[in-house]
């Protein structure tokens, strides 16, 4: 299988956590079975970060020609130091990477890139908290919203400062993967999956995977991967070396939700989702572990959905 290709695109005197990040949760999504092609390209021939560290392997950017299945993400630089001596070459480069449907994403300030190339106007969008107010006034064409740690907007994606790099790139990961590899990916970088209040995603996934106890990590993603089975408290707890009464009071006391519960929610959810993929009743029961179909005939009745019988 063809690896997507995540195209990072450097200012000079980008800051290095801005771009470190992204790049990061990439590379680890290869780590865990879903590798990427990662290129690094400049309008700059030797930028370098803000902190003082270079580079090498940059390439230009007329070496890579992007295609709509790219993704591209802009790092945030010291806005106090960018050059606009060659916004003639980059600007043309960005908008071409939007017009044929690139994901195209800006990581705190390099949403004054885009709003530069003119790919923010009319969009919703955020930059880091200190710059929201200076967004706006600089480009009043955009919509920018505070305290959202990123939007999308179609194709264009943006987040707020620095570390929301990583959060935009674990759900570029989940967009492609599904939620429970994102997970895995950020259970391996030791770092929350976090979401803003108004996003769309409500999967039980996000609801009750927002920590860092391996355990009930490990117990979480036996369950997903087996739903179609009979699972089994004790079994479950001599997985991770606990007693039934340890694992359960961690559980809660982790997740907010019993493991009965968690487990009942999940079933219903992707139970949900075959239905909507057009799934037949007796099919999706027996996958999710679902005890009879007339228990999950009654269930997508009541989400509205018509299921198939046979």
């Amino acid at each position: 299988m063809k690896k997507r290709r995540v195209i990072f695109f450097l200012f000079d005197h980008v800051h290095l956590l801005d771009l470190a990040g992204a790049v990061t949760v990439f590379y680890e999504a290869g780590c865990c079975g879903h590798p990427y092609e990662l290129r690094y390209v400049s309008p700059f021939t030797a930028p370098g970060t803000s902190s003082g560290l270079g580079f090498t392997q940059v390439e230009p950017l007329g070496a890579i020609t992007v295609q709509p299945e790219d993704i591209v993400i802009v790092a945030g630089m010291d806005l106090s130091k960018w050059d606009h001596a060659d916004d003639g070459i980059w600007i043309p480069w960005l908008q071409h990477a939007a017009g044929i449907g690139a994901t195209v994403c800006s990581v705190c300030t390099a949403a004054f890139a885009l709003a530069v190339a003119g790919l923010l106007d009319g969009r919703s969008c955020t930059t880091h908290w200190g710059y929201t107010r200076a967004l706006q006034q600089h480009f009043p064409k955009l919509k920018v919203i505070e305290n959202r740690l990123f939007i999308k907007s179609d194709n264009i994606y943006t987040s707020a400062g620095i570390s929301t790099g990583i959060d935009l790139a674990l759900f570029l990961v989940e967009e492609d993967h599904g939620p429970a590899f994102a997970y895995t990916v950020a259970r391996d970088m030791v770092v929350y999956i976090r979401r803003d209040g108004a996003s769309s995603q409500q999967s039980i996934h996000l609801q009750h995977r927002q920590h860092i106890n391996h355990q009930v990590h490990a117990v979480q993603d036996h369950i997903t991967h087996h739903l179609h089975t009979k699972l089994v408290l004790s079994e479950l707890a001599a997985m991770v070396y606990m007693s039934q009464r340890n694992l359960t009071r961690l559980f809660k006391s982790i997740t907010g939700i019993t493991i009965g519960e968690y487990i009942r929610v999940l079933r219903e959810e992707k139970a949900m989702q075959l239905l909507k993929e057009g799934e037949k009743l007796a099919w999706v029961a027996k996958t999710c572990g679902i005890g009879s179909t007339r228990q999950l005939g009654q269930l997508a009745k009541k989400a509205g959905l018509k299921a198939k019988m046979a």
